[in-house]
């Protein structure tokens, strides 16, 4: 429990010294509450987006030291949202500072019309702030799209900055504005760019249920460091005869082979992994990673494994690995036998290997009953429960699984919604 707690510490410490230090550096002296308050939430807001531009990188060190590269975007959007809200008060209450006394000064302080560019710059940030954050919310927008509306974030905090230079405030803002710089240029040319990528070339495509397919590359340079359980971002580039879209999504691997060749899973759920359903061997792709941790560090007591979909994918991996050396119980929901990705295979493995008990279950359209699906609790005493799938499958699960006296340290999920 300890070394669970433990692990999840790191990030919200993080923010919190993000977001003290420059108001312990800033902190006012004899000035009135609302100015006060208004100062504090400025330099807050601040530092939280300076720890949320630290939480956008991709890198593998990063990610395990942090608890896993999901977490890291969730604290990446929170501490983005936190931040937005303490921006947004903070000309109110600078505003409301002078108001009693002098209401065309707090209309002044408040409109982005106002003289000087200091204001300007500030309600410019904060408009761009609202706008890529607003995309973040917007699920249904392609990922072209949504990439760039949400790099007007990146944008918005350096104007925010530049707002504080306009102020006269150079001292810790060029630091500061320089380390915004460094994390934004990392981003783009590291991850967005590839730079930290390696090269890979398509072997073969094979179709393994409607609207899946599993793509094996073989690596053209030093292969990456991939374990059953992890993701890792592929971008499929341009050959001869095929297209790829160029953009880095992240697909879960299936399979890992001796001579560092991956396979991973492809549903088709958007304009790219559609397009992705026709690729051939011989397309180019750069692979960064990998990333996740969600099957590592696996006791030796009994499992229940339970996928959605796509979501057998790391268990699949697992199984390919070699036999299990614990019972375990897979189930398998799908809507149908034709969506059902790897099916045959996994019922050869389970016949097999006798720790393994294979439940598949077809579910058609509507929502599965999963708590008619899972053991009795009896059946649970002492074991480990990993869940991967769709969220809302995946949280109707870990819900169903507490009704049966399974604590949250014995539940162990990944979640499809990462973009």
């Amino acid at each position: 429990m300890l070394k669970s707690t433990l692990h999840r510490l790191p990030i919200p410490l993080l923010l919190l010294t993000a977001a003290v230090a420059p108001v312990y550096w800033a902190l006012p002296e004899d000035l009135s509450l609302p100015r006060s308050l208004g100062i504090i939430l400025g330099w807050a807001g601040c530092g939280l987006l300076l720890g949320s531009l630290l939480l956008m990188l991709r890198e593998t060190w990063l990610s395990r030291w942090l608890g896993g590269l999901e977490r890291m975007y969730q604290w990446h959007h929170r501490a983005g949202v936190v931040a937005y809200v303490m921006l947004l008060a903070h000309p109110l209450a600078l505003a409301a500072d002078s108001w009693p006394q002098f209401p065309a000064v707090a209309w002044q302080t408040l409109s982005p019309f106002g003289p000087g560019w200091a204001v300007r710059l500030g309600w410019l940030s904060l408009l761009l702030l609202m706008f890529g954050l607003a995309c973040t919310f917007a699920a249904r927008i392609p990922y072209r799209s949504w990439r760039w509306l949400h790099a007007s974030l990146g944008i918005g905090v350096l104007l925010g900055l530049g707002h504080l230079l306009q102020l006269g405030i150079e001292e810790p803002v060029l630091p500061l504005l320089a380390l915004a710089t460094v994390l934004l240029g990392w981003r783009f040319i590291r991850d967005d760019a590839g730079l930290a990528a390696r090269p890979y070339i398509v072997q073969t495509a094979t179709p393994v249920a409607d609207g899946v397919v599993e793509i094996a590359l073989r690596p053209l340079a030093e292969p990456i460091a991939a374990a059953a359980g992890q993701f890792v971002l592929v971008a499929f580039l341009a050959s001869a005869r095929f297209r790829g879209c160029g953009q880095f999504h992240p697909y879960t691997v299936s399979s890992i082979g001796i001579d560092g060749e991956i396979r991973v899973g492809v549903k088709a759920l958007g304009d790219c992994t559609r397009h992705l359903q026709s690729i051939e061997a011989g397309v180019p792709a750069r692979i960064h990673g990998a990333f996740g941790s969600f099957l590592a560090d696996r006791p030796a007591a009994p499992q229940l494994w339970l996928a959605g979909g796509i979501g057998v994918t790391p268990f699949l991996a697992l199984l390919r690995a070699g036999p299990l050396s614990q019972p375990t119980v897979l189930v398998y929901l799908y809507r149908s036998e034709a969506d059902a990705a790897y099916l045959p295979e996994l019922r050869a493995l389970a016949a097999a290997d006798p720790l393994l008990s294979l439940h598949a279950q077809a579910t058609g359209k509507q929502p599965p009953d999963v708590a008619s699906l899972l053991p009795a609790t009896r059946g649970l005493s002492g074991s480990e429960c990993y869940l991967c799938g769709p969220p809302a499958m995946v949280a109707a699960v870990r819900q169903a699984l507490r009704w049966r006296g399974v604590t949250a340290r014995h539940i162990h999920y990944e979640n499809f919604d990462f973009r």
